[in-house]
Parts: structure tokens; C-alpha cells; sequence
């Protein structure tokens, strides 16, 4: 790799940070997909499967963050303006979905009157009380979003493709090539 497209890639940290919480993306959207009936031991594993993953990757999504705050990320590409406007605003739903949805999901849990357990660190967090009003619709909240969570990851993955395939530019390779100086 030519140093010109070291400098356009992305940091190995900022790849772990984006295909680790892609991963558990996957993980959690499975997990409650395959869940199984209400009050089964299969839908209380899956559930705790779901729970986990989404505490994952707000943890995750915290210290990506902090590491994009402080390291930055590579120049961006010169696309249309309209192209431009669209990865951007993908890319600030993707950011809104990976801090919301858990945190959503946590307050749907303690309305419902139970802590989430946070993945690697067993804090218990509890920041609502009971509140059945609550619970129904911030349960009404995470499912919508995690529906939408669908097309905006589709949409995302696509126009990865569409770049490296029918664009032939570098965006994608940006995320998957490994830079030896960084």
C-alpha cells in the first residue's frame, strides 16, 4: 500500500471499533429474532444474549468516540456535495442508533421494574422506577428503531458495495485495508 492510501485509511483501532459493534450489531438483531416464546428458557438466553450485545456496543460506541474525538479520522473523499450530505447523514444515524437504541433499551428494561446488568463489568443499572406507561412505549421506541435499524444498516452496506463496485473509489477499502504505520 502506497503511503498516500495509508493516509486515507482508517486507524486499526477505528476498523475494531466499527466491525466489533457490526458484529455484535448482527449478534443482537439475531438474538432477538430467534428468541423463542414468551417465559421459555430459550427467550430468557436469547433476551440476555440481546441485552448483552446492546450494552457491548454502547460501551463500545463510547470509547469509539473518545478515539475519533482524539484521533480523528482520515480526510474525507471527494464525492458530489449530494453524496457528501447522504454519508453524512447516514453516517449520523448510524452514530444516533448505536447510543440510542441501547440506551433505549435500558430504560425499557427498568421501566418494565428490572436492572440491566452491563456486559464485562456487572454493574447493575437501574435508572427508572416501574412505570408501565413508560415501559410500553419506550418499548413501542426500541422496536421502531430497531425495525428502521434494518434499511439504515442496508443502506449503509450498499453504498459500501456501490463505491468498490460501481464507483471503483476507495471508501470501503478505507475500512478493510490495514495501514502498517498505524
Amino acid at each position: 500500500m502506497q503511503s498516500s492510501e495509508r493516509a486515507l485509511s482508517y486507524s486499526k483501532p477505528a476498523m475494531f471499533f466499527h466491525w466489533a459493534t457490526a458484529v455484535l450489531i448482527v449478534v443482537g438483531l439475531f438474538a432477538i429474532n430467534v428468541r423463542g416464546p414468551k417465559g421459555s428458557e430459550s427467550r430468557i438466553l436469547w433476551n440476555s444474549v440481546h441485552i448483552w450485545a446492546g450494552s457491548l456496543i454502547l460501551g463500545l460506541s463510547i470509547l469509539r468516540l473518545f478515539w475519533k474525538l482524539w484521533h480523528g479520522s482520515p480526510p474525507e473523499l471527494a464525492h458530489s456535495p449530494a453524496q457528501m450530505f447522504m454519508a453524512r447523514l447516514v453516517h449520523l444515524a448510524l452514530y444516533l442508533l448505536v447510543f440510542v437504541q441501547p440506551l433505549l433499551g435500558i430504560a425499557m428494561v427498568n421501566t418494565g421494574g428490572n436492572a440491566v446488568t452491563l456486559a464485562g463489568i456487572g454493574w447493575h443499572v437501574q435508572w427508572f422506577s416501574k412505570d408501565p406507561l413508560a415501559h410500553r412505549f419506550l418499548h413501542d421506541a426500541h422496536f421502531l428503531i430497531g425495525n428502521a435499524a434494518y434499511w439504515l444498516i442496508g443502506l449503509h452496506a450498499f453504498a459500501a458495495l456501490a463505491h468498490h463496485f460501481v464507483l471503483q473509489d476507495p471508501t470501503l477499502a478505507r475500512m478493510v485495508r490495514f495501514s502498517r504505520d498505524r
